[in-house]
């Protein structure tokens, strides 16, 4: 796992709890030849847990920008946890894994403490953590506190040269698409790109400029092709952390495009 930097764009397309295994590889193949052109983009696909190695098997020989990630895993490699996915499952299948997901944190009871762990033990077994920090309200210009107190608690304890190896998705939790793709829930392109802008300003406050510059940040909360230019107008915006729009090749390709346009 190398770091991540800016100088590419990010995509990543988390399919939640949907899809069954037809479905999978219909997403899967239109996915893969859809995006094997595109240059400056990384795009992450995030299937359920099982659809991960006929995925991985179909990806094998490329394209080189279209990788895997998980939607979660467990901080520990082993042990009687029942359901869970340890990191030692996934380190062959996956180059990412979303953690901190709102829904996450919600329905599972995720604390802070717990990403944190989770976030420690991806980095370990060369997993490239997506940290996702949201407000569960909408305000003039986003809590700003809650999200640094998110930031700081999920990063604890980590060196310059494991923050340079994470991506970071603001998600306002009010803005969060229930599966469509209308994007009627998103919050502005301005909205979202001055609370990440604050975001990176406290990244160089408490981790200093050298990781604040180059730390990817992705907005995500019902981001689609009919929205997806007005947040990556924004400057300090690297990509999109995508839901409902990532279960429609059509839809998905045109944020795929969109992104990569404005790398």
């Amino acid at each position: 796992m190398g770091d991540v930097n800016r100088t590419k764009r990010y995509v990543v397309g988390n399919w939640k709890m949907n899809t069954q295994l037809a479905d999978a590889i219909v997403l899967g193949e239109g996915i893969k030849y859809g995006v094997e052109s595109l240059s400056g983009v990384e795009v992450v696909l995030c299937p359920p847990f099982v659809w991960l190695y006929p995925l991985a098997e179909m990806f094998s020989q490329g394209p080189t920008n279209l990788s895997l990630g998980a939607q979660n895993m467990h901080w520990e490699e082993k042990g009687t946890y029942t359901g869970e996915i340890s990191p030692l499952m996934l380190k062959d299948l996956v180059k990412y894994v979303i953690l901190g997901h709102s829904e996450r944190r919600y329905h599972f009871n995720e604390t802070d403490e717990m990403i944190n762990d989770k976030v420690i033990s991806a980095l370990d077994h060369n997993i490239t953590p997506i940290l996702c920090i949201g407000e569960w309200k909408k305000s003039e210009s986003g809590d700003v506190e809650g999200l640094t107190k998110q930031l700081k608690a999920g990063l604890a304890g980590l060196e310059e040269a494991q923050l340079k190896k994470i991506i970071i998705a603001y998600e306002p939790v009010w803005a969060i698409s229930k599966g469509d793709t209308s994007g009627q829930r998103a919050a502005s392109g301005e909205y979202a790109g001055e609370v990440v802008g604050k975001i990176r300003s406290y990244m160089e406050k408490e981790y200093g400029r050298a990781v604040s510059e180059n730390i990817p940040i992705l907005y995500g909360g019902s981001a689609t092709a009919d929205n997806i230019k007005e947040y990556m107008f924004e400057t300090e915006i690297d990509g999109v952390l995508a839901g409902g729009a990532s279960l429609k090749i059509d839809n998905f390709l045109q944020v795929c495009k969109a992104v990569g346009e404005y790398r």
